[in-house]
């Protein structure tokens, strides 16, 4: 029964992002410079308990996947790869800032070598912070990005469209509790974000 509870959850979040996208969702994970602790959490997504991989959703070394979840301080060797990276995802750009690191620098910040937080070289959709989050708190995250800019889309579609804009019922927002206990802040939310802009 204590198993039951999780993995309900986790069966729940992989059938909301497919049914929100319709098909599968390709990542591209970039580790910019991390200690490999996120790696680890991340690498536990697709172990047989949490599955990711057998729901359709995929991590890839496609120069053009739905998604980028970056980790660790950008270093300055890492910088310009970063931003190839961004560069060849296609619209609409979805990045994802995983761990302490990747959301304000950790206990790395700004140096020499390191550029900081991944909003310091590239936009950023969404962040996780944690040192380093738990496999469902990353799941939660790469929900609450794809509920936020399904949500946005739509919004822009039917602005564009020149019909009125009604409130969406089938692409509801993420849960605005769960996302305040995991810390997890978007870009899309009137939640507090770091703004970390490189002088």
């Amino acid at each position: 029964e204590a198993e039951g509870g999780p993995q309900r959850e986790i069966d729940r979040l992989h059938d909301e992002i497919l049914n929100i996208l319709g098909r599968a969702l390709t990542i591209r994970e970039v580790d910019a410079g991390s200690c490999n602790a996120c790696e680890l959490e991340i690498h536990a997504l697709n172990n047989p308990y949490y599955n990711l991989e057998g729901r359709g959703i995929k991590f890839v070394a496609s120069p053009r996947p739905d998604m980028l979840l970056v980790t660790g301080p950008v270093t300055q060797n890492m910088e310009n790869a970063l931003r190839i990276a961004h560069d060849c995802t296609p619209d609409p750009k979805l990045v994802v800032a995983v761990g302490d690191c990747g959301c304000n620098g950790g206990v790395f910040g700004e140096s020499y070598a390191s550029c900081g937080a991944v909003g310091n070289v590239v936009d950023v959709d969404l962040r996780i912070p944690g040192c380093p989050p738990t496999p469902l708190a990353l799941m939660q995250g790469i929900l609450a990005a794809v509920r936020r800019t399904k949500q946005f889309s739509c919004r822009r579609c039917q602005r564009d469209s020149g019909k009125g804009v009604s409130s969406p019922t089938s692409h509801s927002p993420a849960d605005p509790p769960l996302l305040t206990r995991l810390g997890i802040r978007h870009r899309f939310s009137d939640m507090p974000m770091s703004t970390g802009g490189r002088s």
